[in-house]
Parts: structure tokens; C-alpha cells; sequence
């Protein structure tokens, strides 16, 4: 109504209403409207802005949810339904997952048994950490990523790129997560798929020398690594989709910056209670240390006949 007006200023407002059968006061109204925007409208505004900066800080990756927990992290209160309106409104969207991958089995192979089954939790890091491969292209041809995540905080323990798909690359994995972190003989599941890089005599005797317990799904089942799958889906949609890699240099550049620079210490996650794998690993160590304080009886002085 205030656009036809406006649009054709020499009818006039009043005709105009009386065509229409607009009332003079609800017209007036909405141009005080538009001068003089409510609280809630420029409280909009405000939030819009918001939102964009945490959508452009999370690199275009952040739909509703995770732009909600941010809000709320950050003190401000407002309703998950609103976020998505506003975001809607700004024509602001996250980026959802595709899926692809294959896995090459040697037949002579002697797998390990299945001591995941599925159940991919675990009661603190460093118990189950699930590994995979998978290509990235580039121009100068196939860059192999190997990665390996903790089952606890959904952490990137460790990630190696190479040319070739061979056994060195994901032994090479395995020694970056053994050198990062405190792993207790016996305690830690190194969970794989059928790949013949994870049933190579290097990897199985690595496994075994440090106390490590190799698992493996069961042949030609995705659900069976399922959390290593979901890595790769995180990374392909989030750092990789939407880029030309002219080398391989390239590439690795962009994995680093994403895994290190973002997923690691910066990307929450709904089931880490809205905190990055970072900030989830630091909570559980500092909630641990404050448990055994609290447990600590005082020393009772000795009685002297």
C-alpha cells in the first residue's frame, strides 16, 4: 500500500485509501511505522548483524543452530525460531554434507575382531580413536588425507597428507597421535575399516608394540566406521566443496587452517554441548581435577599419649 503511494504520489493518499477501502489511521500508522521502527525491528536489525559476523567467523559453515548456541554463548538471549527467521530473511544458510568414499581390501589379509560394534562413545579421550583415509583432488593429482579422531571429544588427534594411499601414510598418522597424547597400554581401541593400510604388518605391529588394540567393522558397512565416515563428510562440505586446488601445497594449506585453525579448537558441536572438541577435552580434564580435590581427605594429625 505505502509502495503503490509512494510510486504514484499524483493520485493521492486519500483516493487511494478510499479505492482500497484502507482506513486513514491504518495508513498513517504504517508510515509512522516506517520512520520510527519499533523496538523489536531495530532490535532485528541488530541481531542480523550479529548473525552475519558469526555465519562469516565460521567461514559460510554455520546454519541456525550452531549461530543460536553462539548467541547464547555469548549472552544473548533470543529464541531459536527467531535465529532462523532473521537468518532466512538475510538469505544467510548453512552448507549441508554429500557423501562419497571406497575402501581397497587385501583378500589375504587377517583382520582384527570388532570390539566397537557401533557404539562410538567413550568415558574419556584416549580410549577409542577411529581412523579412515580419503581423497581430496587436486591439479597436480590425488592428495590422500589420513586423519585420526577420538571417539570422547570428536577431536583430529593427528591428520597426514600423501601422494600415495600406502601403509607409510597412516603409520606415519599413527606415530603424529601417539607423540601428541597420553595413551595407557591396554586402554585405547585403534578402530579401522577393511583398507589393506590398516591391515599391513607396519600397522599391526605398531598397534601391538605400544599396547594399542586394532578393531575393525565388518566388510562393506560405512555404519561400522561411522564416525570416521561423518570426518570426512564435515571436511569435504565445510573446507572442501566450493575449492580448485591447483597443488597439493594448496590443499594442505586449506587443511590446516580448517582442522587445526577451526574444527579442532573453534567448531562447536550440538553433541559436545554446544563446545568445540578443544573445549570439551579441557572441561572433562578440569571437572576430573576438581573431583579429586574434592576427594582428598585432610590429613588427620596423629594422637601423642
Amino acid at each position: 500500500m505505502t509502495a503503490l503511494v509512494d510510486e504514484h504520489p499524483h493520485l493521492g493518499v486519500e483516493c487511494v485509501l478510499r479505492e482500497l477501502s484502507i482506513a486513514s489511521s491504518t495508513y498513517y500508522r504504517w508510515r509512522r511505522a516506517e520512520r520510527e521502527p519499533c523496538e523489536r525491528r531495530r532490535r532485528d536489525v541488530e541481531l542480523t548483524e550479529q548473525i552475519k559476523e558469526i555465519h562469516a567467523d565460521s567461514g559460510g559453515i554455520y546454519g541456525s543452530p550452531r549461530v543460536h548456541a553462539v548467541l547464547k554463548r555469548e549472552g544473548v538471549h533470543v529464541g531459536r525460531k527467531r535465529v532462523e527467521r532473521l537468518m532466512r530473511e538475510a538469505e544467510i544458510a548453512g552448507i549441508s554434507p554429500r557423501r562419497d568414499g571406497f575402501t581397497r581390501r587385501d583378500p589375504r589379509a587377517i583382520l582384527a575382531p570388532d570390539l566397537v560394534e557401533r557404539d562410538f562413545t567413550a568415558p574419556a579421550p584416549n580410549r577409542l580413536w577411529v581412523t579412515d583415509l580419503t581423497m581430496i583432488t587436486t591439479g597436480e593429482g590425488p592428495l590422500w588425507l589420513s586423519a585420526i579422531r577420538d571417539a570422547f571429544s570428536r577431536r583430529v588427534v593427528a591428520w597426514e597428507t600423501s601422494a600415495r594411499a600406502d601403509a607409510d601414510l597412516v603409520l606415519t598418522t599413527l606415530e603424529y597421535a601417539l607423540a601428541s597424547r597420553e595413551v595407557e597400554p591396554g586402554k585405547l581401541i585403534h578402530h579401522a575399516d577393511h583398507g589393506c593400510q590398516y591391515t599391513s604388518v607396519k600397522l599391526t605391529t605398531r598397534l601391538l608394540r605400544v599396547g594399542v588394540e586394532a578393531s575393525m567393522g565388518s566388510v562393506g558397512d560405512s555404519y561400522d566406521n561411522a564416525l570416521a565416515e561423518n570426518l570426512w563428510m564435515i571436511i569435504k562440505t565445510e573446507c572442501i566443496r566450493g575449492h580448485v586446488f591447483a597443488t597439493r601445497a594448496e590443499a594442505n594449506l586449506a587443511l590446516f587452517e580448517y582442522i587445526d585453525g577451526f574444527y579442532n579448537s573453534r567448531r562447536i558441536q550440538k553433541r559436545l554441548g554446544y563446545l568445540s572438541p578443544v573445549e570439551f577435552e579441557e572441561k572433562h580434564y578440569a571437572d576430573q581435577a576438581t573431583a579429586e580435590r574434592t576427594n582428598l581427605k585432610p590429613r588427620q594429625p596423629a594422637l601423642t599419649s
